[in-house]
């Protein structure tokens, strides 16, 4: 957490004393005077560069702390999501796959995103009806491009065959998604270990070499675990096992995830929320993504690659253009989520801008990070 006073005096900065605490920090206005708390230690200090300055500092050193992976420009990506949502098919995979070659769309993974299998719990079982997951892989891989693939590693549904099978496995509540409550996995139990190597391994041999583990939160909820270890120190295991289990070559996105304690552990992360949900693919919700990822334009290059999420670009979202020019201004992975059949003139000629410009791990600017800080405080107050 910064404090900048404005007035041009050194901004405060308060930040974890090492790289396994991640106290709860919170700053309330009181008598005219910013007080900050605590749940943990910090470490107090100040910089004469600004807030901006002082984030980017922090960024350097806790990636430094986390031993963070060399940031290495990530690929183009088209996924299924933004018009497919959970009713994907291979059929339509492979309809999109000839259109990016047809309109020589520089895209150089094709990620199947949520909706291809049974759901969470039933292991890696295709969902009736989506078609064959090997020969898909195989279909894009043939195509010259990588094979991406959606997954929700740490939590399950508790209605599912494994809940209800391994009721030791699961720790806590995790919210309600697809029609059932959901529950945090235990990521310490040998059990659930074995289960995530197992997965993930058959995973990669089918030829996937992109991942998007989603809602990794799960693996942080409270609650009682095989070993004594806190929530986060759980986390940080769990997707460290992840991490070792698909290897080095694997490109991993984390989303819906705890950030401090992944760290190190994963290429990118999307540091925002969803473009849109079903329902809203009009744009009538506004851009929701917009204030957290302007205002986290300082992880970039630092942390990890920034995912703005992807960019719409068909006419029927009327926030595309907005859209498309702040993702390529604050974020370093570059990726469009539309039936290619549905651009038009406009959207073909910016997914192909984005895509050509390439994905970037270089850190953005101090110029781009103040720029993203004070439109993150115009969103805010909008």
């Amino acid at each position: 957490l910064v404090v900048d006073p404005g007035t041009g005096e050194p901004a405060r900065r308060y930040a974890p004393v090492d790289a396994v605490g991640v106290p709860t920090l919170r700053a309330t206005h009181e008598g005219g005077a910013v007080v900050v708390r605590s749940e943990g230690p910090v470490e107090v200090t100040r910089h004469a560069g600004g807030g901006e300055a002082a984030l980017q500092t922090f960024g350097d050193e806790y990636a430094g702390s986390r031993h963070a992976l060399p940031l290495a420009d990530p690929p183009t990506v088209w996924c299924s999501w933004y018009h497919y949502f959970e009713q994907v098919t291979a059929e339509d995979i492979t309809e999109n796959l000839r259109a990016i070659d047809e309109r020589d769309l520089p895209v150089e993974v094709v990620q199947i995103d949520d909706g291809w299998s049974l759901g969470l719990g039933e292991g890696l079982v295709v969902a009736p009806g989506f078609g064959s997951l090997p020969a898909l892989v195989d279909t894009i891989r043939t195509s010259g491009r990588r094979a991406g693939l959606w997954l929700a590693p740490f939590l399950i549904g508790t209605r599912t065959r494994l809940a209800q099978e391994h009721p030791d496995w699961l720790v806590g509540p995790a919210g309600r998604n697809w029609g059932q409550d959901l529950a945090g996995l235990d990521l310490t139990h040998p059990g659930v270990q074995e289960l995530l190597r197992d997965e993930l391994a058959r995973v990669v041999a089918l030829g996937v070499d992109y991942l998007k583990l989603d809602f990794l939160y799960g693996g942080a909820v409270p609650g009682p675990r095989h070993a004594d270890v806190d929530e986060v120190a759980a986390y940080r295991g769990g997707l460290a096992l992840a991490r070792d289990a698909v290897g080095p070559d694997v490109y991993l996105v984390g989303c819906g995830a705890p950030l401090l304690p992944s760290v190190g552990l994963v290429d990118a992360m999307r540091v925002s929320p969803d473009t849109f949900h079903e329902g809203g693919e009009d744009g009538s919700a506004g851009l929701r993504g917009l204030m957290p990822l302007a205002a986290r334009a300082w992880m970039q290059g630092r942390l990890w690659v920034n995912d703005a999420d992807c960019i719409v670009a068909r006419p029927s979202y009327r926030l595309r253009e907005r859209w498309a020019a702040e993702a390529g201004r604050f974020g370093g992975l570059p990726s469009f989520s539309d039936r290619v059949a549905d651009l038009d003139d406009w959207g073909l000629a910016t997914v192909q801008g984005l895509l050509g410009a390439g994905g970037s791990g270089v850190p953005l600017s101090g110029g781009r990070v103040r720029e993203g800080a004070a439109l993150a405080q115009a969103e805010g107050a909008a």
